[in-house]
């Protein structure tokens, strides 16, 4: 199935709660990678989520002059909890001034620090709404106001 919602990875909950992975999403390097073509498939295995991995290959990533292969890393990355909702979110995130990108349809976001059991562990995939192109311009993902990710608790 070709791309057409955004989900969490179910491995990544999983492997958070029961301490299989140490991720830090408010002080790990969390990073953002462009894809075109995959079928991004929300109940893989950890490995299969990760960057390079499964569905996530480098040839299925779309890169530019300021959309390297490994992608970039968040900023402003805010991790918190409120009226029983858990909210990952981070800034938009641009690429350079003269970026060609062709064909994006969605994103991983993955954790570039952690190295064990899974290096480079997806965390979600975010769906674009559609294919998304720039041409000698600046391709910026926008995420959503709500959060790149939130759980209801």
């Amino acid at each position: 199935m070709a791309w057409s919602n955004s989900k969490i990875f179910s491995a990544f909950v999983t492997d958070v709660l029961n301490n299989t992975t140490a991720m830090d999403m408010n002080s790990d390097t969390i990073n953002v990678a462009l894809y075109g073509t995959a079928t991004p498939d929300q109940t893989v295995a950890s490995a299969s989520s990760a960057y390079n991995t499964g569905q996530w290959v480098t040839g299925n990533e779309l890169t530019s002059t300021g959309w390297t292969a490994g992608g970039l890393g968040l900023a402003g990355v805010a991790s918190g909890f409120a009226t029983n909702v858990y909210t990952f979110d981070a800034n938009d995130k641009s690429g350079g001034a003269t970026d060609t990108i062709t064909a994006c349809f969605g994103v991983l976001i993955f954790d570039n620090t952690i190295a064990a059991p899974v290096a480079k562990q997806g965390c979600c995939y975010n769906y674009l709404g559609g294919s998304n192109s720039v041409v000698a311009g600046t391709f910026t993902v926008v995420f959503n106001v709500s959060g790149i990710f939130a759980l209801t608790l």
